[in-house]
């Protein structure tokens, strides 16, 4: 019998999710970092879409586990807060897509706009710790890099979506 760590009543994770799990934090850090020269281009928006239609919603300890790496790495500050929502909320949307039968086109849209609307979410603490003006102003001022968010992701799905979901379907596949 295959040890196994309880998470939730109905939920079971394997050694071998726990493995799967930890490869794939692995290589969501290393290409956030490796791509932390260029504003607002990154492959986490991808590697979520990906690990989440693979993993489901176990994919919500990797975002965790990411955000508490980069703090380690970065430190706490009020980033720290949104990655705790903000990549939640895309593992619950491409769940819920996933079990639609969503599509490559609905994903590589869906990159792009979350790209696109990032700032926006971003903004939400700033409600708190400034009012509308502070959250309405932060978000404006990042529209630019927003944009750029946007089109990145866009394409970087659009390249890279289907194979990453090939070499997953190799590596996940019982054999």
């Amino acid at each position: 019998m295959p040890l196994s760590l309880r998470v939730m009543s109905k939920n079971v994770l394997s050694l071998k999710d726990v493995a799967y799990m930890g490869i794939s934090l692995a290589i969501l850090e290393a290409s956030k970092l490796a791509l932390d020269f260029l504003p607002n281009v990154e492959v986490v928006t991808l590697l979520f879409i990906v690990y989440t239609l693979f993993f489901g919603r176990k994919t919500l300890l990797i975002a965790f586990g990411f955000t508490a790496i980069e703090c380690f790495l970065k430190g706490v500050n009020v980033w720290s807060l949104m990655y705790l929502y903000i990549w939640p909320l895309l593992i619950i949307i491409v769940f819920h897509a996933n079990r639609k039968n969503a599509d490559y086109v609905f994903y590589c849209i869906l990159s792009g706009i979350f790209g696109l609307f990032f700032g926006m979410f971003c903004s939400i603490p700033y409600l708190f710790i400034g009012g509308w003006s502070m959250a309405v102003t932060w978000w404006i001022a990042g529209i630019p890099y927003d944009i750029i968010h946007c089109v990145s992701n866009f394409f970087l799905t659009l390249i890279l979506f289907k194979p990453l979901c090939k070499i997953m379907n190799i590596v996940t596949s019982e054999k």
